[in-house]
């Protein structure tokens, strides 16, 4: 079907992207220092895979033999796939300014870098962790053009795991590192989204 087949090629296009731009910036982050997952532990390590590898594995499938996923495919109607489809291109850019504005200090892991710095600066200047948003974003707008619940829900569910398992942690590393200076950045930004203040 030729609609399907522009579907699975803007979910392909907004995949390669991100995880290109993603690839690009950690490879760079890594000359200054890499820290190897398994100085976060196993237990930390095995949730990682759990979530991740049936997750991108769908995404894959999707794209090389979406027949593989048809049994989660959901009948969304071709106006909300589009919609999908603006959403993950929206995206693109806000994950760049993200990966760009944190540079060097990126990790695979919830560990700081010897010569970890804050990051207070661009969208950083509002929210402590906008690249797990900016993920969430993108991984909502995939799940609406692949019309496929079980990438839908495994999006949220790794959204969820990341408010409630990984920030903390990342948190609790940062708050190690930089002290006040840290526990100061938090009162005045949003974990996940700006905070917002009401004035009376």
């Amino acid at each position: 079907m030729a609609g399907e087949s522009s579907f699975r090629l803007m979910f392909a296009i907004i995949l390669v992207a991100a995880f290109g731009m993603s690839a690009f910036f950690r490879r760079r982050a890594r000359r200054t220092e890499a820290i190897p997952r398994s100085r976060e532990g196993g237990r930390t390590l095995f949730l990682r895979l759990l979530f991740a590898v049936p997750f991108y594995l769908a995404m894959v499938v999707y794209v090389v033999n979406p027949d593989g996923m048809a049994w989660s495919a959901i009948p969304l109607p071709a106006a909300v796939r589009w919609a999908g489809v603006a959403l993950g291109l929206a995206a693109l850019p806000m994950l760049y300014w993200v990966l760009r504005s944190i540079g060097r200090n990126i990790s695979e892991t919830v560990l700081t870098k010897t010569d970890h710095q804050l990051v207070t600066h661009g969208p950083y200047r509002w929210v402590r962790h906008p690249l797990y948003t900016v993920a969430t974003v993108a991984f909502l707008s995939l799940g609406l053009i692949a019309s496929n619940a079980f990438i839908l829900v495994m999006g949220g569910v790794i959204f969820a795991a990341m408010a409630l398992l990984v920030v903390p942690k990342e948190e609790a590393k940062l708050m190690d590192k930089f002290g006040e200076a840290y526990d100061e950045y938090r009162r005045r930004t949003g974990a996940l989204v700006p905070r917002v203040t009401v004035r009376g």
